[in-house]
């Protein structure tokens, strides 16, 4: 089995860490958008936190990846009776995929084969319960992302063609990521986004020498590079699971959900979106740190990810966005 680059052996990045933690914590928040140099472990990122979650029980034999027990599954007969367990799924979707790879089709060889009209799962199906992850998504179809944008809202895929009629669960984390000088997401699917995070080539020479340091380290002996980061590997784990069991239960006071709502007015930000995804993030990040109730920190912590993507570009004010953000929370502090 092929060892993964450990999650908390990446250096720096620790924004994009953190959003795809909060992710992993609580898929509700909506996915993350990474905008950045290639080159910068973006991928690395996304493929190290599924392979340090646990292994998820999946029915045995079950082609959907559902939850034994579950009983809305399209293939029930497919089952074999108990449970088995299964790596959390990445599914890497590739620019050139066909809607019909990607939300599934009719199954040709068995068509032909055994006159049988069966259906072929897609990416989506593959990808339950997981991260589909998409590099240069602002250069993927239009349809193509509204659909994935509206599955992974929605958590089903409805398939209807060639006479099938098949609808089938589709949770997942939906993570892009693009390099805006080779073109724009569309500002109405980029909002659906729960999260935005901007990566950058280190600069500081101790920390480019402890990229090649470490890279170079796993790929000579991946097995022992991966066993001195485990402990810190686990610490991690404990964490997520710790927020997971704790997150719905986390209180959110009024004079937070106030602030939310402050902060998107001073900074332009279109819809309710906005304040919806600052108290689920919040919330998320006080489970994960262990906190009964989300405070003005978490939020303040939490508010450049959600609201740097929703900004309405302003002529007057050439500053950038994390710059207008950070700008109103230093107003709602000093008020």
């Amino acid at each position: 089995m092929r060892t993964s680059f450990p999650f908390t052996a990446i250096v720096g990045q620790d924004e994009m860490k953190l959003a795809l933690l909060l992710s992993a914590v609580d898929p509700r928040i909506g996915g993350v958008m990474v905008f950045g140099d290639r080159g910068t472990g973006k991928s690395t990122a996304v493929r190290a936190l599924a392979a340090l979650l646990p292994p998820i029980p999946v029915a045995d034999g079950c082609i959907y990846g559902c939850v034994p027990g579950e009983s809305n599954c399209p293939a029930p007969e497919r089952h074999r009776g108990g449970k088995a367990m299964m790596p959390v799924p990445f599914v890497d979707l590739p620019l050139g995929a066909t809607e019909d790879r990607v939300v599934g089709a009719l199954d040709i060889e068995r068509a032909l084969g055994a006159g049988e009209k069966a259906f072929e799962p897609g990416l989506l199906a593959r990808a339950h319960r997981g991260f589909l992850y998409i590099d240069e998504i602002n250069l993927l179809e239009d349809h193509i992302v509204d659909l994935l944008l509206d599955v992974a809202a929605s958590g089903e895929n409805l398939v209807e063609r060639e006479g099938l009629s098949i609808r089938h669960a589709a949770r997942f984390v939906l993570i892009g990521s693009g390099n805006p000088e080779e073109g724009e997401l569309r500002p109405q699917l980029l909002d659906r986004f729960g999260l935005s995070v901007e990566v950058r080539t280190p600069t500081a020479i101790a920390d480019r020498v402890e990229v090649l340091k470490r890279c170079d380290a796993f790929e000579r002996a991946p097995a022992a590079f991966a066993a001195e980061w485990e402990k810190a590997e686990r610490a991690t784990v404990r964490r997520i699971a710790r927020g997971r069991r704790a997150v719905d239960g986390v209180i959110v006071p009024d004079p937070i959900l106030a602030r939310a709502a402050t902060l998107c007015g001073a900074v332009g930000a279109d819809g309710l979106r906005g304040e919806l995804t600052l108290m689920r993030a919040g919330r998320a990040l006080a489970a994960f740190d262990g906190a009964k109730a989300v405070t003005a920190a978490h939020l303040d912590r939490v508010a450049p990810m959600v609201l740097r993507h929703r900004l309405r570009r302003n002529p007057l004010d050439e500053t950038g966005s994390t710059v207008r953000i950070e700008r109103a929370i230093g107003e709602l502090r000093a008020a």
